[in-house]
């Protein structure tokens, strides 16, 4: 009930961000600061940039652009106005569960609500999506795997690293997803951390000016560093292994996901202003992609968000659970355990 009723407020919160958003006509880069406004300092003096942004705030708003928006950054008031009015009816799943004492995807989800630009991808501003795959990124896509998108699995390597609770890559870690949207970020002399909510997740940030690790080195995060230009945070990460996604369940370009490199670089910025930050990155991977594109939206700090821990599954079961439940390997398992569980009297799918 607390989360609920908490959940209730960032929903008010953002659906009045997001109204005064509407008036908006520009996409992709900070808006100005109001005359006389300055951004606050921490205690040693960097800009402060603490502070929790719940990205439900903006969770309706698919990474890439919908074809029926054509070349448009923007919704008209109509368009936007459903947007609004259909995040409303999902958030109000829940309720409506409760009040048919059910329990399903109402309480499960929380999407939240919508901007009004088209998607948070802002360039290419004519397509508003990712660029089409190389040969090699169409290589690469086709070996993809995952519970999502996949019926028979046989081995590690048919699920992707969300399955198994490591990451879900970047860029798409710093994207909405369904639930478990918190996103805190803390600060002390000469580093910035960046925590998340799902998967429990945290991005460390040295500020200090020490050199990258070897090319060699290698990480599901990459490796980042960081410094400030004025108040903007400045973030370059390479150095990742190129075995998570680009893109993966949530918004994004569908469940069969877009492949990652070891040559991929993500450049970022976080922007302070007087109700949060604004968001940007520049996401290039030439083995990939046949251009880059980048990410821009506002993150609404609401400090009283409380994340959830994110437990995922104990024991790695979803694993074995899907080979031992699909793989032929296992076929006169499940039927040994049917036969068991109807001499019980247990009626249903005893092979799960």
């Amino acid at each position: 009930m607390e989360r609920k009723a908490l959940r209730t407020l960032v929903l008010f919160a953002a659906l009045a961000a997001t109204t005064q958003l509407a008036a908006q006509e520009t996409v992709g880069v900070p808006p100005p600061s109001p005359a006389g406004w300055s951004a606050s300092k921490t205690e040693w003096g960097d800009p402060d940039l603490r502070g929790t942004y719940p990205l439900d705030q903006v969770g309706r708003t698919p990474m890439q652009r919908r074809p029926e928006y054509g070349n448009r950054l923007l919704m008209t008031e109509e368009e936007y106005r459903k947007a609004l009015d259909s995040a409303a009816e999902v958030e109000a799943g829940a309720d409506r569960e409760d009040a048919n004492n059910q329990l399903g995807a109402g309480n499960w989800f929380e999407y939240g609500t919508a901007l009004r630009q088209t998607a948070l991808i802002v360039e290419p501003a004519e397509t508003g999506r990712i660029p089409a795959l190389t040969d090699e990124g169409k290589r690469l896509q086709s070996t993809m795997h995952s519970s999502w998108n996949g019926e028979v699995f046989e081995r590690l390597s048919d699920f992707n690293s969300l399955d198994r609770c490591i990451t879900r890559g970047m860029p798409a870690t710093m994207l909405p997803f369904p639930y478990n949207n918190g996103v805190r970020i803390f600060q002390s002399p000469g580093w910035v951390v960046i925590n998340h909510e799902m998967i429990h997740e945290q991005r460390f940030i040295p500020l200090d000016g020490r050199p990258r690790p070897h090319e060699d080195v290698k990480s599901w995060l990459g490796s980042s560093r960081g410094h400030f230009e004025g108040d903007t945070l400045v973030v370059e990460t390479t150095n990742f292994n190129g075995l998570s996604p680009m893109v993966i369940v949530g918004p994004s370009n569908g469940t069969s996901g877009i492949p990652t490199s070891p040559s991929m670089k993500i450049i970022e910025h976080f922007t302070p202003g007087p109700n949060g930050l604004y968001y940007e990155a520049w996401v290039e991977d030439p083995v990939v992609l046949t251009g880059s594109f980048k990410i821009g939206y506002p993150w609404t700090r609401n400090n009283a968000y409380e994340p959830f821990e994110y437990a995922c599954h104990e024991g790695n079961t979803l694993i074995w659970a899907n080979v031992r439940s699909t793989s032929p390997r296992y076929a006169e398992w499940r039927a040994e355990n049917e036969r068991k569980l109807a001499e019980a009297g247990v009626t249903g799918n005893g092979g799960s």
